[in-house]
């Protein structure tokens, strides 16, 4: 089961406990980058600041989709909305979006983004695109 700890009255539990003090502390930002990566199979979303440090991330798996439902529309929505949720308790105003992908919830997530109050201030597509692929295959002999 475990010691137990006793702590005295000046010591705090966070020096060496699992337990925090007080609430921890928010990361407040003006403006940030959206990542939309969106595949047949899921929608993710990346919250990062202006460098690329992550500061919050949904998919619709995550949110409890299974399956085929994953894809749609209506699950990027959803991811789209949680996240600008997280996104107003940072104090945020507006994002640019980034969007990779060839899925169905690539605009519907930042529908669903916007939708919470938060400006758009432009949408870059780097959806990766093949310049020439593989060769192709040598033609049969029957």
């Amino acid at each position: 089961m475990g010691k137990k700890r006793i702590v005295a009255k000046g010591e705090s539990e966070s020096a060496g406990g699992t337990a925090r003090s007080g609430a921890s502390k928010k990361r407040m930002l003006d403006r940030a980058v959206l990542h939309v990566e969106s595949t047949y199979n899921n929608t993710r979303l990346t919250l990062t600041d202006e460098k690329g440090n992550v500061v919050a991330f949904s998919s619709s798996g995550a949110l409890g989709f299974q399956g085929a439902k994953k894809g749609t529309p209506f699950a990027a929505a959803k991811v789209g909305e949680t996240l600008a949720l997280k996104a107003q308790t940072m104090g945020m105003k507006e994002i640019s979006v980034v969007v990779k992908g060839v899925g169905s919830g690539r605009e519907s997530s930042i529908r669903g983004f916007i939708s919470k109050g938060i400006a758009l201030v432009g949408v870059k597509d780097r959806t990766p695109v093949p310049h020439n692929g593989p060769r192709p295959p040598k033609p049969r002999r029957v």
